[in-house]
């Protein structure tokens, strides 16, 4: 048997060991020692190089340990067998961006940003202080697997806010912290029969919302909405067997009208008559800019048909990921076991500070001051762009957003695409639309503005505008 050739380096930090490990390693994976090779045996070795055998055979137990050498009992110990090399590609491509809504994620909000709360509002110190509370106490817990629903506490103060703010009761055994809003659609999704069966979804709607019920295998059928929100009659006419809809009752998303009481009734009555659900997006909770937020869509439901998701990512900060679901109480078992396999309920720490942020009553107060602060900024940012678009500009409110409308011909994408270059953020409104025709604008969001440079941040995306 030929010897290795091993350099060892006594001066070195490196063990001994570990650098007759390194060595041998190299040559087995760069295939200068094929696979089967028998080894030099430890005494063998150890005499090559002049080290002690126990230095010698800690290198080749990691070797064995590592499946890339083999013991062979009184045969030695030889290189074990491993796939063929596989030619790398002369460069490695990067993994594509994610791209639409997910283009700027960790970013810095920019300017008319729709979708964000304010950042400068926001009670940074006091939020600093229930957080470090809360870690202290998650810390101090027992070692053991929290509840995959969520904290008790979270879910005790859901259920209280929603009986006061929402009107709907409900157990905490029916709520379910979840990864953001998108965790609880998740987990709708996969709790109830769905795939492959014909969905009711909004027109327009979120993209995202569309893309993930696409996701789950649903067949969707797009209804268009009017003053009072989705038109259950025409949904019915185009898919009477539908088993889903998903809706944004309360504050229409991105266009921000309230499901009338007449068709809110209509959606509850087909879905118990044919066995459908009903998932309610309920995005800003009470955070209605002008007068009361209608009440949820699930306060009316007496029969189990609605699945409530809810989120803190408009109300406090999309930071956080934190959102809930209620599920209807005859599923609320089959929900939390799938929530328990699949998708539990986030880190315990932040859903303590929420839950004491709520208890303390600062969320109350909080929503309370962002509502004045939204309706002022709203207010500044209409006639900022009226003074610089003209009085003949279509402008209307759209919940926490101005939706600029713009020509049929415009190309709001590439606007919009133009605005990021110049440190704004307006969403072009066309992919909200899944049919034609698809109207063509812009949503800016009034959360966070520059109020003191607000004309000219309109001006120069009226630029960018008329450019297109």
């Amino acid at each position: 048997m030929q010897p290795l050739p091993i350099d060892i380096d006594r001066k070195a930090k490196t063990p001994l060991s570990e650098q007759i490990y390194a060595a041998i390693r190299a040559a087995i994976v760069e295939r200068r020692l094929a696979a089967g090779a028998r080894l030099p045996s430890w005494s063998d070795l150890s005499a090559q190089l002049g080290v002690a055998r126990g230095t010698t055979r800690a290198a080749y137990e990691r070797l064995v340990d590592e499946q890339l050498a083999a013991a062979d009992g009184a045969r030695g110990t030889r290189v074990a067998k491993r796939p063929p090399l596989v030619p790398r590609p002369a460069e490695t491509p990067a993994a594509p961006a994610l791209s639409g809504p997910f283009h700027d994620y960790a970013r810095a909000p920019l300017l008319f940003r729709p979708c964000l709360p304010a950042h400068d509002a926001f009670p940074h110190a006091l939020w600093s202080r229930l957080s470090a509370q809360a870690a202290r106490a998650a810390a101090a817990a027992p070692l053991a697997y929290p509840d995959p629903r969520g904290e008790i506490a979270l879910r005790r103060t859901i259920c209280a806010y929603l009986s006061v703010a929402r009107g709907l009761h409900c157990a905490p055994e029916q709520v379910i912290v979840t990864t953001g809003y998108f965790g609880a659609l998740g987990l709708a999704l996969r709790a109830l029969p769905l795939a492959g069966r014909e969905a009711w979804l909004e027109d327009p709607v979120f993209p995202v919302t569309r893309q993930a019920l696409r996701f789950a295998g649903l067949k969707i059928v797009p209804v268009r909405v009017d003053a009072q929100g989705l038109d259950v009659a025409e949904a019915v006419r185009r898919a009477p067997r539908a088993t889903l809809a998903a809706v944004t009752p309360s504050q229409q998303a991105p266009l921000g009208m309230a499901m009338s009481l007449p068709r809110r009734l209509a959606l509850l009555r087909w879905a118990s008559e044919t066995g459908a659900h009903v998932i309610e997006d309920d995005y800003l909770g009470e955070l209605q800019l002008d007068g009361r937020a209608a009440p949820a869509l699930a306060s009316l439901d007496r029969d189990g048909r609605v699945v409530y998701a809810g989120t803190f990512s408009k109300t406090m900060s999309p930071a956080l990921r934190l959102g809930f679901l209620v599920a209807p109480p005859a599923l609320a078992a089959r929900f939390a076991q799938i929530a328990a396999c699949l998708a539990p309920a986030p880190a315990p720490a932040t859903q303590r500070a929420v839950a004491a942020f709520i208890a303390e009553g600062h969320f109350l107060r909080h929503l309370r001051r962002m509502k004045r602060l939204y309706a002022a900024r709203r207010h500044a940012l209409t006639i900022a762009l009226r003074e610089a678009a003209g009085e003949d500009a279509k402008i209307s409110a759209c919940a926490l957003s101005l939706k600029l409308d713009l020509p049929e011909d415009a190309d709001d994408l590439a606007i919009a695409a133009r605005a990021v270059v110049a440190g704004l953020a307006p969403a072009p409104l066309s992919p909200w639309y899944a049919e034609e025709p698809r109207p063509r604008g812009l949503l800016l969001g009034v959360a966070n503005i520059r109020e003191a440079r607000l004309a000219e941040d309109c001006r120069r995306l009226l630029a960018l505008a008329r450019d297109g």
